[in-house]
């Protein structure tokens, strides 16, 4: 369960995402679609329920306050670990590295075990009174600024739109149109609408529907710390979470890109709704020209075009360098690199930003550049923390302590399918996500 202030905190970011929706339409002059209405509904709904869960936590804070009883009473899964952590300030730790080497000193022969630790309850054939036997957990401050560290750290995680899942629900649908098209008819799903004369008859229609089912997935590491460390918590604390943050932001942003969809996120690369670009007629193998990049422009969303970012794997740099469209008999160059003709601190394309990964395939190959839009095209669901647990003695031959952590989390793209525009054909698809062909 979640602690009062991050209720309050998630309030606060529901609330944000409404007036974004809101700030959209008013920036395009235009009235809210249908599915952004559905969206806006959604979050209000959870807002309302955040609200009454707040009201009911405040009052009965302030009950236990004048009865001078404790916040919360302890809450305890069947493993037997303690999840709920509402003590006073002064009887919590002020770093994850405090905490950290309070841990590993509770683990040494003859250690004391410092009174901030929250040992676990007994379970069968466990004792509550032998430390080892169970495990400490991170109190939930420091798991909530892991997660906020994870997605900073991705390149892409903090990119797309994101939906808290909550309370005992481990999944979240989303409902909107089902339009594949643009051609008359089929707009929204469905939705068509006549010219008529005076008493004329008005045929009827109705719009088709689609569900985004996310199920949260796991992603869980382990981190294993020497005792030669903790003479420094600060020096835990900086290398624990550098090393773990960073893997677990790599890990979503690959996903993001790569992911099967099966017991993992789905990516784009993976998803129907990716258009991919063909080469040029006697295009060489391994190459890039400023045809390609044209024709990947033109298959993005124009609303998109604001919001869009150009992926690239590194060794797609120099193609870029030596692109350039001939004009009469000179050329101007089509790639921009940092502080060149367009004055901007990073490379642009078509004056987006270009963004070198390493989970972009290699040079040649379908992926190696990729023009994206995630703030439009991507939803993200999480549980709305990190679970953070630490254990004694697991590696004690070696000296070591262990750290786990697991995020539950899901994702995919917004759209199932590409979009076929009401002019162009098939072969003129649309979408957020766009990628060039091998080129072999």
């Amino acid at each position: 369960m979640k602690t009062l202030s991050q209720y309050k905190e998630d309030t606060k970011t529901l609330m944000k995402k409404v007036a974004d929706i809101d700030a959209k339409a008013t920036n395009e002059n235009r009235d809210l679609s249908g599915a952004e209405l559905l969206l806006k509904n959604e979050l209000m709904d959870t807002v309302s329920e955040y609200q009454e869960i707040i009201k009911t936590m405040e009052r009965e804070e302030k009950i236990a306050n004048q009865l001078g009883q404790p916040d919360k009473p302890q809450t305890v899964q069947s493993s037997g670990m303690v999840v709920g952590d509402n003590r006073a300030t002064k009887d919590r730790f002020l770093s994850f590295g405090q905490q950290v080497t309070a841990v590993m000193n509770a683990s040494l022969p003859g250690g004391s075990t410092d009174p901030r630790l929250r040992i676990s309850n007994a379970a069968t054939g466990l004792g509550e009174t032998v430390p080892s036997d169970g495990g400490f957990l991170v109190q939930s401050d420091f798991s909530t600024e892991l997660l906020k560290d994870v997605f900073e750290t991705g390149l892409l995680a903090s990119k797309p739109r994101r939906i808290p899942i909550s309370g005992n629900a481990n999944s979240t649908t989303i409902n909107g149109f089902d339009e594949t098209s643009r051609a008359t008819g089929s707009r929204h799903g469905g939705v068509q609408v006549y010219w008529i004369d005076e008493a004329g008859t008005i045929t009827a229609t109705k719009p088709k529907f689609r569900q985004i089912d996310l199920k949260l997935k796991k992603v869980a590491g382990l981190v294993y710390l020497t005792s030669e460390m903790m003479d420094d918590s600060s020096v835990l604390e900086s290398e624990c979470k550098s090393a773990f943050t960073s893997e677990m932001g790599f890990a979503i942003d690959n996903v993001m890109i790569n992911g099967t969809g099966a017991g993992q996120p789905l990516g784009i690369m993976n998803a129907g709704s990716l258009v991919s670009v063909a080469k040029e007629t006697g295009q060489p193998a391994a190459t890039i020209n400023a045809k390609n990049i044209m024709k990947m422009r033109s298959r993005l969303f124009a609303s998109s075009r604001a919001n869009s970012v150009w992926l690239i794997n590194q060794n797609v740099e120099p193609e870029l360098h030596s692109m350039g469209l001939a004009i009469g008999t000179g050329g101007v160059p089509v790639y921009m690199p940092a502080g060149g003709l367009s004055g901007l601190p990073y490379d642009t394309l078509y004056g987006r930003p270009v963004i070198p990964i390493e989970q972009c395939p290699t040079l040649g190959t379908v992926g190696d550049i990729i023009l994206a839009d995630f703030n439009n095209g991507y939803i993200l669901a999480d549980k709305g923390g990190i679970k953070t647990d630490m254990s004694i003695h697991v590696a004690f031959l070696t000296d070591q302590q262990c750290f786990r952590f697991i995020l539950r989390i899901d994702g995919q793209p917004i759209r199932a399918t590409a979009l076929t525009p009401m002019n162009g054909g098939s072969g003129s698809t649309l979408s957020h996500f766009v990628a060039l062909a091998t080129r072999s």
